[in-house]
Parts: structure tokens; C-alpha cells; sequence
């Protein structure tokens, strides 16, 4: 059923209901305002989701008791509310995320998404975020939408029926744009150590932010890039233009892009709008490992808060303080690993705070989540150079990592490895 606002779309949501909210650059945050002034007159809501923009209105004292949102990777618009009790974080592999509903693990009430107007077959668009709203739909008992001209149409699993749609609205606005960050010295001699072990043919995974898109620019004299990917974003778009991506190799869905959600300028919407090139499919699929592994040659770049002298790489938090969220990080360095001719990379910088804090630590910050085991990582790099850990002792693997330490630090890092773990270097 059509409504004439937001507001009017959301009132069949009832006390003790469990909503999903739609993701990413997806975010349906006109029907999050709406559901804000909605929820002070309904009891013990709970907002399930991931990392989503625009949704600082949920934040709200007056919201306590009424709705509590809970984050399955955390945001800067969630960040606060995680770390002050007001929301909860739920740490667990993006791949495993849609199993919850479809399992029943997890009921879904109502899920609340962001799509195109129907086309001439009343099939609407779930656009450039796919991830695990494909499942929260199929399972929801109710579906409210905000329907968006400006939502581009992708393909994949992105359709969903205007019959399965029990309430929206319509309501025209540009979708929200990531735009690519600056880069900095730094982030370019990191881009460039991890383009150097990138070969052609390799089949690509790579994140947002300003490390992949140093790497992406490095790439512009190799042949016959893939990407399967969880995300992407206007770092690809000249490698796709050049022909150097060109998914001429891969072994599942040659010739296309895959990836189950994109964030970035209005350029990278406009691109996959329409483009059968580019394939946007559950993150259940996307991020299987038993899938990653049939491309050969997967190379999976990631990234870190910290990493510890035996490899420990943290990613999710500072400490106790949850930063981000376990992602897809695990299932892509397991499945390139697993691939023929596969690699994976966790680049960071050597330091943080203006220099002052070494990201290389001889153990991690007390309550720091270990995204990826020591067992399980590859390469790491920092500004300061390339480490291969794989088949590494542990002294072998404290040697390597000091070297990728900040200077001033290594000295240190030394002394304090001896002193936690008993090993002399």
C-alpha cells in the first residue's frame, strides 16, 4: 500500500518488533527519521543493521526503552551509542549474517529498505546494497520502502517485487555519496607494497578508503584483473575503463564484476546503474568461502587497527572500544587462501595519532577483538615495507613486524616481545 509520507508508512510496526534496516550507502534514513518519532510511542523496538549513514537521530535519549539499535558492524553514526550502552554490537562474519535469518535464528518483523520505483514488471531494486537485506526481505513478515528514482537498478539478487512491498512511500532524493578520500604519502608507498604483489590475472577483494584506492592506482600497466568482491568503490572505475579489469580469468562469472554492495560518488552510481557488468548478489554467496576459492589467483587486501608480534590482527576495536565491526575480512583471507594461487594482505599504517602510537604492538590492547588469527595471516604491510608470515616461527614473525614498525619504536617493540612472550630475537 502506497502512503503520502514516511511517517504514515511505518505506523503497522508494533511493540517488541525486530526491524532490519537496509545498509551501507543504502540506508533508508528517511524512514529512520520517520521510525524516530514513531518510536516514543511504542515499547522495546530493536533495530538490527549494519553500518549505516544518516542515522544519528537514533541516538536519542528520549528513544531509551523504546528502540535500541543493534549493530552488526559499527559506524560513525553508531560508534557513540556502542560504546555508551545505548546499542548493542554483534560481533560475526558478514557471510554468516543472512544464515541468521534464513535459519530462523533470527525472526525479522519488518524490514525497512531503500529501492527504485518498480519497473514495467513491477520488480523494484534494492540498488547498490544487496549484503543481507536479499535475506531480511525473504523473511521479514512485513516490508516498508522507501522508494527512490534517484536508487540506481543493479543486477543480481537486487529485484524484489512491489507484491512483497506491504507499505512505501516515494520520495525523490540523491543517495548518499562517500567521496574518495585524499591521499597522503603514506597511504601511496603502502598502495604501491601492495600493488608490487599483485600479479596479472589476480582476482581482486578490496575495501573503501584510501589504502585500496592507492593500490588501484598503482595498477594501471597490469593485464586481466577480476574483482569479486564484498564492496567497491570508485577506485575501480579506471581499471574498469582502461580495460585493465577486465574479469577475462575468473572461473565464476567471467566477464562480470561481483560485489553485494557499493559506496561512493555519483559517478560509481551512475556506472552501475543498469550494467550488467556488475553483478550485486547476497553477501551469503559473495563471501562463502567454497565460492571465493574457485577463482584462482584471489588476491584479498584488508586492513587493521592493530597487529601484534605473532600476527594477531585486530580490526573491530580499540581495546574494548568497538570501532568497526568483524566484516568480511575473515571470509576472504580463508578463501584466497584456499585458492589456487591465492594471497591475502592486511595493510595499515605503521602508526596512528599524529605518529604516536605504533599500530605494531608487541600484544594487543587488553579486550582488542582478533579478527584474524595469527594461523591465518599472509602479508602484511606497512609504509615501511612488506612482511610474508606464512610458515613463520614466532621469532621469525616478531623480526619481520618490528622491521614494518615505525622507527622509533622498534627498539622498543624489541625489549617488550622478550619481556611478554619469553622469545629472545
Amino acid at each position: 500500500m502506497q502512503f503520502a509520507t514516511a511517517f504514515d508508512a511505518v505506523q503497522g510496526i508494533q511493540d517488541n518488533e525486530w526491524l532490519w534496516c537496509h545498509s551501507m550507502a543504502a540506508t533508508p534514513y528517511k524512514l529512520l527519521e520517520a521510525l524516530a518519532e514513531l518510536a516514543p510511542h511504542r515499547k522495546n523496538l530493536t533495530l538490527m543493521q549494519l553500518h549505516t549513514e544518516r542515522s544519528e537521530m537514533l541516538q536519542a535519549p528520549e528513544l531509551r526503552g523504546h528502540l535500541r539499535q543493534r549493530a552488526f558492524f559499527v559506524g560513525a553514526s553508531t560508534r557513540h551509542a556502542v560504546n555508551s550502552d545505548l546499542a548493542d554490537y554483534v560481533p560475526i562474519l558478514l557471510s554468516e549474517i543472512p544464515k541468521l535469518f534464513r535459519s530462523k535464528e533470527q525472526h525479522v518483523d519488518t524490514a525497512l529498505i531503500h529501492v527504485s520505483p518498480p519497473d514495467a514488471h513491477g520488480f523494484c531494486s534494492l540498488g547498490v546494497s544487496v549484503e543481507a537485506t536479499r535475506a531480511a526481505v525473504e523473511n521479514a513478515r512485513r516490508v516498508i520502502a522507501w522508494v527512490n528514482p534517484s536508487m540506481p537498478r543493479t543486477h543480481g539478487d537486487s529485484a524484489v517485487h512491489i507484491s512483497k512491498i506491504d507499505a512505501w512511500f516515494e520520495h525523490d532524493e540523491p543517495m548518499y555519496e562517500h567521496l574518495p578520500p585524499e591521499l597522503d604519502d603514506t597511504n601511496r608507498i603502502i598502495g604501491a607494497h601492495v600493488a608490487s604483489l599483485i600479479n596479472d590475472g589476480d582476482c581482486l577483494q578490496m575495501g573503501i578508503g584510501a589504502i585500496p584506492d592507492a593500490t588501484l592506482a598503482c595498477l594501471g600497466n597490469h593485464k586481466h584483473l577480476g574483482v569479486h568482491t564484498e564492496m567497491f568503490s570508485d577506485g575501480l572505475l579506471p581499471l574498469i575503463a582502461s580495460g585493465v579489469v577486465d574479469n577475462s580469468r575468473k572461473r565464476t562469472h567471467p566477464g562480470r564484476i561481483v560485489t553485494s554492495f557499493a559506496m561512493g560518488s555519483k559517478a560509481l552510481y551512475d556506472f552501475v546503474d543498469d550494467n550488467a557488468q556488475v553483478a550485486f548478489l547476497d553477501v551469503e554467496y559473495t563471501n562463502d568461502t567454497a565460492v571465493i576459492r574457485k577463482n584462482k589467483q584471489v588476491m584479498a587486501i584488508n586492513s587493521a587497527l592493530q597487529i601484534d608480534l605473532s600476527g594477531q590482527v585486530c580490526a573491530d576495536s580499540l581495546g574494548t572500544r568497538i570501532y568497526s565491526g568483524v566484516g568480511g575480512q575473515m571470509d576472504f583471507v580463508r578463501g584466497a587462501s584456499l585458492s589456487e594461487g591465492g594471497r591475502s594482505v592486511i595493510a595499515l599504517p605503521a602508526t596512528a595519532a599524529g605518529g604516536t602510537i605504533s599500530r605494531i604492538t608487541s600484544m594487543l590492547a587488553p579486550g582488542a577483538g582478533v579478527v584474524t588469527t595469527r594461523a591465518h595471516v599472509h602479508h602484511v604491510v606497512t609504509e615501511y615495507g612488506i612482511a610474508n608470515l606464512r610458515g613463520r616461527s614466532m621469532r621469525e614473525r616478531a623480526k619481520l613486524l618490528i622491521d614494518l614498525a615505525a622507527p622509533q619504536f622498534r627498539e622498543q617493540l624489541e625489549k617488550d616481545f622478550v619481556r611478554d612472550w619469553g622469545i629472545r630475537l
